[in-house]
């Protein structure tokens, strides 16, 4: 048995991706018949269940720093930094779920300072995409590419979350759960990954999803948790699953429930067309400082541009 701890968002691919390794397993493997069991919820939730035992032996993670988390704990013991693709598997953009024809007139994140606009996104506290979508809009600010704020201000960018942050009305625990809410007709907005936009598009919704001008490449990292997977007897079979999913089999599973966009952020950028346009100003973390700057210092950190929007607007 392989057990996969996961993000909330790539429920129905990982369900796919399961399978089909499994059946490909078997006839290559003389029959050996085998059992996935899966965990989805919040990324750092999961994260913080791995360290506190939860056995996994495959860990998709949202960002890079939930995967450090459980590296630090001495369960990732690879570097799994060097691993295909910078252990990427799928990648997204943050941008905004609107209602049909976008009533409220959503185009930019300044728009979403508003007055009485109701926004729906994670809690940064249990979820990665929280954590993009935070992100995203400070890179925008630092980058210039929001009205009536400064570049390179990080007072200016904590101005715009905080604003943003006065109109959130439900942090959700993951961001399934706030696309799921955003859907059951809650809110004016949803910030959101793309990948979830078009899978509820995809299943009937009538929603609109918005890119703004600049917003975050999402990068999204699966690993195996070493000392978990050789504790059970798996690591090769976990290794085997996580190098299945970089093949392009995998990836049509990824592009099937919205991950289309290239890990190649240039590429990404350019987009295909109507289903997936071309954003104006894609960035990474990396053009931040990377994560762990953002974590501990200027964004999440005690004196972050988050931490004081947050509680300049809740109180």
């Amino acid at each position: 048995m392989i057990t996969l701890a996961a993000y909330s968002n790539p429920y129905d691919a990982y369900g796919k991706l399961t399978s089909m390794f499994a059946s490909e397993w078997k006839d290559a493997h003389n029959g050996q018949s085998l059992i996935f069991q899966m965990s989805f919820g919040g990324s750092t939730t999961q994260a913080q269940n791995i360290v506190n035992g939860f056995p996994a032996d495959v860990f998709a993670a949202s960002t890079a720093t939930d995967v450090e988390l459980v590296q630090k704990a001495g369960l990732i013991t690879h570097d799994w930094k060097q691993d295909q693709d910078g252990s990427i598997v799928a990648t997204s953009v943050v941008g905004f779920m609107v209602r049909p024809g976008d009533p409220k007139g959503i185009h930019n994140w300044n728009d979403l300072t508003k007055p009485g606009l109701q926004i729906l996104t994670p809690d940064p506290q249990q979820s990665g995409g929280a954590r993009w979508n935070i992100v995203g809009a400070y890179g925008a600010a630092m980058r210039g590419k929001v009205p009536g704020y400064t570049a390179n201000d990080p007072a200016s960018a904590e101005k715009l979350l905080e604003g943003v942050f006065k109109n959130v009305t439900v942090l959700d625990k993951s961001a399934n759960d706030s696309f799921k809410n955003f859907e059951s007709g809650n809110g004016d907005v949803a910030i959101t990954y793309e990948n979830q936009a078009l899978a509820g598009m995809a299943a009937g919704s009538k929603d609109q999803f918005v890119i703004p001008p600049s917003t975050v490449s999402i990068q999204t990292p699966t690993v195996v948790v070493d000392a978990n997977a050789e504790k059970h007897c798996v690591a090769p079979i976990a290794a085997a699953f996580v190098k299945y999913l970089h093949t392009s089999e995998a990836q049509d599973v990824f592009q099937s429930v919205g991950y289309q966009r290239p890990i190649s952020v240039a590429a990404a950028a350019k987009g295909n067309g109507s289903e997936y346009p071309p954003v104006q100003d894609l960035f990474t973390t990396d053009d931040l400082g990377g994560w762990h700057k953002l974590t501990s210092d200027t964004v999440f950190g005690p004196s972050g541009a988050f931490t004081k929007a947050f509680q300049a607007a809740k109180g």
